[in-house]
Parts: C-alpha cells; structure tokens; sequence
C-alpha cells in the first residue's frame, strides 16, 4: 500500500448491532489481503469486544472524536469527558473507556482545559485503576496509569516504565512515541521529544492533535518556520480550522509581523468557548495599541459567562481590564480587574498547583498597584514550578514576575527574568502560551517602564533568541 492504491474493495452489510464482528472481519480480510500473518494475541484483539452495549461504544466513539481534534480547548475536553463518562455509565466494565476518561482527565489537569482540581485529578487516578483492574493487559489501561502519573503527578521516572510496558500490548501504537515526546519536553530533553515526535508521525501522520503538539515544540524553541510547516500539514487535513489559523497568527505576532497576524485573526469569530481564540484576538488590538474595538465583544462574553470554564471567566476579566487600560480608560480597567480578582481568589482555593491561576492574579494585581499582592504570587507561582521539574510551565512564572516588575518600579528584576527567558526555551503565561521574542518586547504596553533602559534596548533589538 506504499503507492495508496486499494488492494481490497468488500462491502460488509451487518446490522450497527453487529459492529464489532464487522470490525473483526475487515481487520482479518485486510491481514489476508495484505498476507499477513496475525499473532495469536493479535487474533485476540481483533476478535475482542470492548463493549457488548452499542449505546456505550457510540458515545466512547464521541469522546475519542473529540479527543482527537486539533486544538486543546475547554469545549473539545468537557464534551470528550462527557461522552466518556456517559459511555462507563452505561457500561461500567468498558475498560477502553475508563482508561480514555483517564486520559482525558488527567490531560486536562496538565494543561488545565479543565479545572484542575483535586477532584479532577482523583478522578483521573480511579478511572485508569478501574481500567486496569479490568483488563490488566489492557494496553490504553496501563498507557492511561502511566499517563496519570506523568500528567498529575510529575512521577517521570515512574510514568516512563508503565509507557514502556504498554510497547508490548501496543507494539505499532503511535500513542507510546507520543507520550514520550511529551515527557522528554517536560525533562527538557528538547532532541528527544524531537525524535519521538517524529517517530509518533511515522506511525500517525495524518493525527492532527499531534501535529500541533510538535508545532507546540517548535513554538517553545523559537523555532518558528519548523512550527508553521507543521501547521500547515494540519489545514492540508482540516482546512480553515479556526484554532490552527490562531496559532499561525500568534506565530505573526512573536515574529513581530502584526499585519500578517491581523489578516488571519479578522475574518475570524471563536466562540466564547475557546478562550484562547478570543484573547489571541485582544493581544493582537493590543499590541496594535488599538483596543477599543475588541471591548464590547469581551463585554458580551462576560455578561453570560459559561460556568463550565470556571477561572477562565476571570481570566478574560483580566484581558478586558488590559484592553480598556490600554484605551485610556483607567476606571474601567479598574473595575474590571476588581471584579476579576474577586471571580478568581475562590478559584485558587480549590485549585492550590494552577500556575495559570497565581499568573492571572499576579497580573491583575499588578493592574491594581498591589504590588506586594503581586510580587507574592509570582514568588507563590516560581516555587510551584521550577524549570528543572517543568521545561514547558517552569518559565512561565519567570515572566509572570518580568511583568510584575517591569509595571511596578523594580526594573533590575524584570531586565534579569527577561535575560533569562531570552536564553531559553519558554511559555508564556498569556494567550497562546507564545515565548517571549525581541519582538513582542518591543510591541508590549506591559514593557513600556523599561523603554529607556539600555539593557532592555539591547534584549528587544538582538536578533531573534535561541
């Protein structure tokens, strides 16, 4: 099948009741055509049913979909947990399920498009035990163990070995590769999540999610052309996916490139739902300096906010009050940022490790001239998540405290966290979660104090950082 062609062409005409034998059969009818010789514990997958309940099967089938969609949004992992939990409600010994509602779980509490709360996290440990206790040989249960180990735990070590176990149930699974590149970016070990990555596409190629999360990479190393091919073998497969021309454009706006970033966030209209759409949008009027416009649509937004995004409400309470400070109007900035402040500090509570969370309210209180307030939350955010633990979060609360101090009068401090986020890869703790480059240094309102540094003029004119 190298050159693509078609080397079967049977109909299979069964009853939806009788899927699973049909899938049996294509599986075996394919194996012969192609000659191959199937293992006896590969006869047994084949044969095996996950579910005897076709009601179950089609909302696990739901919850895989959304899965599997490009872009990591509150809305695609809320209903991929939904329809997973419908499908173990249905039937509660459908391991493949448990152990993808693991998955799902605990991805969300890593990358916090669900509330990462305690709960959440306990959840996501109980869903991959029950898997295994169901199955113990079960390839996605012992995946989903390790998974949940490296996701809420950050037990590496630990993690690598239940991956390596899974090799043998799962030995063609691009899933494995996957999860490594994953982990090895978490160590830092930016070459060989690059070779696991690619090994993970060999396997995969047409795996949307994973592309992105290799364009992810790229975006973290600065790397920006390496990322932007990547984005653009995924609009080959999903033209005109909103997220993905959202990620190109932050691309733009770190390269500095505002109107190539303007002519690709236009023409689009994310929904409330996809935050990082949306605050990619309000970074870009204010980096443009030109906020007015986007200010009634983040007021719209949060007259109905949608509880299910929890803190993320707040967040976008944060992004209105930048906006409106930016267009000159400083009592309403304030207003908001009370408000916002007020929406999050709960949240905190419940949610002890969100670095996302000590971000939002260290800038807010930022906004507010609380500068002890602020301070005392970058620190909080820097002693959660150190660089060693965490390459892709660690650099996060570094420009948090950049930010922080560059606002509010403690210039060596934010020169010294910018000298040290230019030497590395780095997240950021807005939007797209873009690394700081000269060029956003020299676009940001939020720099603005520093501008007659010398220091910070050598940072924001050096040629693009490694």
């Amino acid at each position: 099948a190298a050159n693509d062609s078609h080397l079967w062409a049977e109909t299979f005409d069964r009853k939806l009741t009788d899927i699973f034998s049909v899938e049996s059969e294509v599986a075996k009818a394919i194996a012969d055509q192609l000659r191959a010789k199937l293992t006896g514990q590969e006869e047994q997958v084949i044969a095996s049913k996950p579910t005897d309940n076709t009601e179950a099967y089609d909302a696990y089938l739901r919850g895989l979909a959304y899965s599997l969609k490009t872009a990591s949004t509150p809305a695609n992992f809320l209903a991929a947990q939904k329809y997973l939990r419908e499908a173990v409600r249905l039937d509660p010994n459908f391991a493949l399920s448990w152990a993808l509602l693991s998955y799902i779980n605990a991805r969300g509490y890593i990358s916090r498009y669900l509330q990462p709360t305690v709960a959440l996290r306990e959840e996501a440990r109980q869903a991959a035990e029950t898997a295994l206790a169901l199955q113990p040989n079960l390839g996605e249960a012992i995946l989903a163990k390790g998974y949940y180990l490296y996701a809420c735990l950050k037990d590496y070590d630990t993690a690598v070995r239940y991956f390596e176990q899974a090799r043998q149930f799962l030995p063609n699974s691009s899933k494995i590769p996957e999860l490594l590149a994953y982990l090895t970016r978490r160590r830092g070990q930016w070459d060989r999540s690059e070779s696991y990555f690619n090994e993970a596409e060999r396997l995969d190629p047409h795996n949307v999610s994973l592309l992105t999360q290799h364009a992810g990479s790229y975006n973290a190393l600065r790397r920006f052309p390496e990322a932007l091919r990547k984005l653009d073998q995924v609009l080959n497969i999903t033209p005109d996916d909103v997220d993905t021309l959202t990620f190109k454009a932050g691309i733009a706006q770190a390269e500095g490139d505002l109107p190539r970033a303007s002519a690709l966030l236009a023409p689009l209209h994310p929904a409330a739902a996809d935050p990082t759409a949306l605050e990619t949008q309000v970074y870009q009027a204010i980096l443009e300096r030109r906020p007015a416009q986007i200010i009634p649509r983040l007021k719209e937004i949060l007259a109905k906010p949608d509880p299910a995004l929890g803190y993320l409400n707040g967040e976008m309470r944060f992004w209105l009050g930048w906006a409106q400070e930016v267009a000159g109007d400083h009592a309403a900035a304030q207003e908001s940022w009370r408000q916002a402040r007020r929406e999050l500090e709960p949240f905190l509570k419940e949610q002890p490790e969100n670095v996302a969370l000590m971000a939002d309210l260290a800038l807010i209180n930022m906004g507010l001239g609380d500068k002890t307030a602020a301070l005392a939350l970058a620190d909080e955010a820097m002693a959660a998540v150190s660089i060693e633990q965490d390459a892709l979060d660690g650099p996060v609360p570094i420009e948090v405290l950049a930010r922080v101090a560059a606002q509010l009068g403690e210039p060596d401090r934010a020169i010294a966290a910018l000298q040290k986020l230019l030497s590395i890869p780095s997240s950021s703790p807005l939007a797209l979660n873009l690394p700081l480059t000269p060029a956003l240094l020299r676009l940001d309102p939020m720099f603005d104090p520093l501008r007659n540094d010398p220091r910070f003029q050598q940072l924001a004119e050096s040629p693009t950082a490694k």
